[in-house]
């Protein structure tokens, strides 16, 4: 499985919105949601410095790592 994005458990503890998210980091919305539904091949440490500002939590609470079975 490799390396999850828990995004959207994190937006829904800070109540959040896609929307206000992506206008916070300046990221669009459409970059925003492929972070979101876990379709990302990289992200860039700027942007996981903007979301951890934002969401005021830490890189760990953003990444998760899960072997594959």
């Amino acid at each position: 499985m490799g390396i999850i994005i828990n995004l959207d458990v994190m937006m829904a503890k800070r109540k959040i919105s896609l929307t206000e998210l992506a206008e916070r980091i300046n990221i669009t919305n459409a970059n925003l949601s492929i972070l979101k539904n876990n379709k990302a091949k990289a992200v860039r440490f700027s942007t996981l410095e903007a979301l951890c500002r934002e969401l005021n939590c830490q890189p760990g609470d953003l990444l998760e790592y899960q072997p594959d079975e």
